[in-house]
This record gives C-alpha cells, sequence and structure tokens, in this order.
C-alpha cells in the first residue's frame, strides 16, 4: 500500500493528494500520517509546492468528512433512537443517551469538530455525529476546514523537513492511533458487557 500511495502522489500530484486524503475518511486503514508526509517530502524535491500539498489535502480531506456528515444525516437522530430501543445492548445506548448526545453536541458542536478533526481516529469519525445531531453545514465545513488544514500543514511540513526520512512522523503517530482505537474498544466491550447492570440502575 505505501509504494501504491507513494506512486500516486508522483504521478497525481495534487489531485493524487486529494484522492488519497478523501479515501483516508472513507476508507480509515488508508494513514495519512504517511499521505501528508509524503506530500511534503515530494515538495521538498521541487516536484509541488508545499502549499499546494496542504490545500489539496485539505480539499480532499474536507470531502472527505462530508462524505460522513451525509450518511449521518441520511441516518437521522430518530432512526438511531429505534436502533438504540431495539439494539441497545451493542449500541450500548438507549435512546435518553442518544438525547443526551444531542444535547452535549448541540453546545459543543463547534469544538468537537474543530478538535476531534486533529485526533488520529477520531478526525474521521468525528463527522458523523455532527450529522446526526444536525450541526448546520456552514459550521462543520468551516470548522472541519481549520482543524484539518492544520492537521495537514503539520504532516506536510513534518514531511518537507524531514526530507527522505518523512516515514518517521507515522512512525511516532502509529502508537497514538493504536492507543485510542485500543482504548475506544475496551470501553465499548466494557459497556456491553454491563449493559444489564447499567439497565437496571435507578434514573
Amino acid at each position: 500500500m505505501f509504494e501504491w500511495m507513494t506512486g500516486l502522489i508522483e504521478r497525481g500530484g495534487y489531485f493524487g493528494i486529494a484522492a488519497l486524503m478523501f479515501l483516508e475518511n472513507v476508507f480509515p486503514p488508508i494513514p495519512s500520517e504517511l499521505i501528508m508526509p509524503s506530500a511534503g517530502f515530494q515538495a521538498s524535491q521541487g516536484s509541488l509546492s508545499l502549499a499546494g500539498a496542504i490545500v489539496a489535502g485539505t480539499a480532499g480531506s474536507l470531502l472527505g468528512a462530508l462524505f460522513w456528515y451525509l450518511a449521518g444525516r441520511y441516518a437521522g437522530e430518530e432512526r438511531l433512537k429505534r436502533w438504540a430501543a431495539r439494539h441497545g445492548r451493542w449500541l450500548t445506548l438507549t435512546p435518553k443517551d442518544v438525547d443526551k448526545a444531542d444535547d452535549w453536541f448541540d453546545r459543543y458542536n463547534a469544538s468537537a469538530v474543530f478538535f476531534g478533526r486533529l485526533l488520529p481516529a477520531i478526525r474521521t469519525l468525528i463527522s458523523v455525529p455532527a450529522g446526526l445531531f444536525e450541526m448546520k453545514p456552514g459550521p462543520f465545513l468551516l470548522y472541519s476546514a481549520l482543524g484539518t488544514a492544520i492537521w495537514s500543514a503539520a504532516l506536510a511540513t513534518a514531511g518537507y523537513l524531514l526530507g527522505n526520512n518523512y516515514h518517521a512522523v507515522a512512525d511516532y503517530l502509529n502508537p497514538a492511533t493504536n492507543v485510542i482505537l485500543g482504548s475506544g474498544l475496551l470501553y465499548y466491550l466494557y459497556r456491553v458487557v454491563t449493559w444489564r447492570k447499567d439497565q437496571k440502575r435507578p434514573g
């Protein structure tokens, strides 16, 4: 996959970067931690401009975020409540939990989207609740673009400065991604195992 990604950037230039960053959002196993440093390295070789690489990466990532936002809007809060009522144990949600999440997201949606786009693993997932809880498209795109631009710029600049060692960026960030994903999985399993106990608690 690594050679395929670098080859696409070399052949496709800015379009290749945008396409990969779009796919990275839709299909998370494609890591931005390799895409943007590779783009930054290409910029350091003179085949691309650093600013152009950052813009292309941000645009592609934003399109991917919009994909999941629209998927969340299509699913909708009411449908999520019905799923929670039928399959609450596996979703680890009740309809009341959905209402609480909606209230929380209404209060903090801008911060959640902006900072969420700066965190490995979370940066893709944050678009779904934004759509589910009907965050307005304008603010969603604005805060997603700001967070994504910072993320893309940091990775591309690191690749630009590291030169042939640009792949070291992924070596530093991959453990953080694994910790976040592992923690999320453990919390989910805990919620599934203790679901009946949670249901019996008063209030």
